[in-house]
């Protein structure tokens, strides 16, 4: 049977703005993004994004604890670039995130994994004013 799988990450979108932006201006280097935001006009905006992510965890290879990944894989390495994140978002009207992307297993035997958030977490989305994002599918049947 297919295992659980997942990543967390942390992201900033928003509408008419180069990603490279908040990479020059907080120093740090994204996993991915996306600036079809810039080729968007007024009347069809298009939304741009910038990505810090950790790499997809498979369930047979390792425990997948959500809280570790955030805390020890994304806030970490994040969490020193705090106020040049809220004045990018703030000059450039962008939208942070903190986020989680599951991929469930459908068998019963298979462990659950350990999803939350710390109240590290929660004070670092209230600070920067970020919302947090759950994304989950079920694996598919074998």
């Amino acid at each position: 049977m297919a295992s659980n799988k997942g990543r967390a990450y942390f992201g900033i979108s928003g509408y008419h703005f180069d990603p490279d932006v908040v990479t020059q201006f907080t120093g740090l280097e994204p996993t991915s993004v996306n600036n079809a935001g810039m080729r968007g006009s007024l009347d069809k905006p298009v939304i741009s994004s910038w990505e810090f992510s950790t790499p997809t965890i498979t369930s047979e290879l390792q425990e997948l604890d959500i809280y570790k990944l955030i805390d020890d894989e994304i806030l970490k390495k994040i969490e020193p670039a705090k106020d040049k994140i809220i004045e990018v978002c703030k000059a450039h009207n962008l939208s942070p995130r903190i986020g989680i992307v599951l991929t469930l297993s459908i068998d019963k035997d298979e462990s659950k994994p350990d999803v939350g958030f710390g109240a590290r977490v929660i004070r670092f989305c209230a600070e920067i004013g970020a919302f947090i994002n759950i994304d989950y599918e079920l694996s598919e049947r074998i």
